[in-house]
């Protein structure tokens, strides 16, 4: 992998930033794409205090004209994207009949259009190379219901499902799509679902038979480096015979849903 040139979206924090540094690491070129401009500037810092490198691109994913433009510029500063991962994401908890317009609106336009218009963007320049591998970070919630989830879950089976029919549709240039579907990940977004309560980690280990939530057989949450692991292997020479394939990274959590 070292040399080529990777795309990363969701780069400022939890599984984008992990997959940037991992990447980093086997001497990937990353363009490291976020709408957070300054969680991008900090992610850098950290990576260039170990002496890994990744070129911050601030973009907000949903702006199809805006992601065109940005993917110009990467190959035109980085050279050819050879990988890309789509990690960027959103969660708007609420019930199915409650939901607010704005957040399922907003949940759809980063998990689902975010993950076509860098996809589209991508693609389009490695289908004349013949040359690509993709991965979209989905969730184990696209197939298996959540309570309290359904724009989240409902977003991430259309992000999978995309990125499948895109791989079935490019498989003959050589270039393979596959998914990476996390369950409960010590990030951010998990951290915010908890609130203050000490024991929200033990709990979402042990499970909750009232809102039909399965445990972890595992029994431990998965750190941001795992899913990250996957994501990379998946882009992999290892992987060069998969696509169109979901690898879920969840302890168990799903049941192997």
């Amino acid at each position: 992998m070292h040399g080529k040139v990777a795309l990363v979206t969701g780069a400022a924090g939890g599984i984008g930033a992990a997959t940037v540094r991992a990447l980093a690491s086997r001497g990937v070129r990353v363009a490291a794409v976020d709408r957070d401009g300054q969680g991008l500037r900090e992610q850098a810092g950290k990576l260039a205090a170990d002496g890994l490198t990744a070129t911050p691109f601030p973009l907000d994913v949903t702006e199809a004209r805006e992601v065109e433009a940005a993917v110009s510029r990467i190959e035109d500063g980085l050279g050819p994207v050879e990988y890309l991962v789509n990690a960027a994401g959103v969660l708007r908890l609420g019930t199915a009949t409650g939901y607010e317009d704005a957040d399922w609106q907003t949940t759809f336009a980063v998990n689902v259009d975010g993950v076509f218009h860098v996809s589209r963007a991508v693609v389009r320049r490695m289908v004349p190379r013949a040359s690509g591998a993709l991965v979209t970070v989905a969730s184990n919630a696209a197939v298996t219901p959540r309570v309290g989830m359904a724009a989240y879950a409902a977003s991430k089976a259309a992000a999978a499902m995309f990125t499948k029919s895109l791989g079935l549709e490019v498989a003959r240039h050589n270039i393979r799509c596959n998914v990476v579907q996390p369950g409960s990940t010590d990030t951010p977004m998990l951290r915010a679902m908890w609130g203050p309560d000490d024991g929200a980690a033990r709990a979402t280990v042990e499970g909750d038979p009232a809102a039909f939530r399965v445990g972890i057989p595992l029994g431990r949450v998965a750190q941001p480096e795992q899913v990250a692991e996957a994501a990379v292997f998946l882009l992999s020479d290892e992987a060069a015979q998969i696509t169109l394939h979901s690898l879920t990274v969840d302890g168990g959590a799903s049941l192997g849903a």
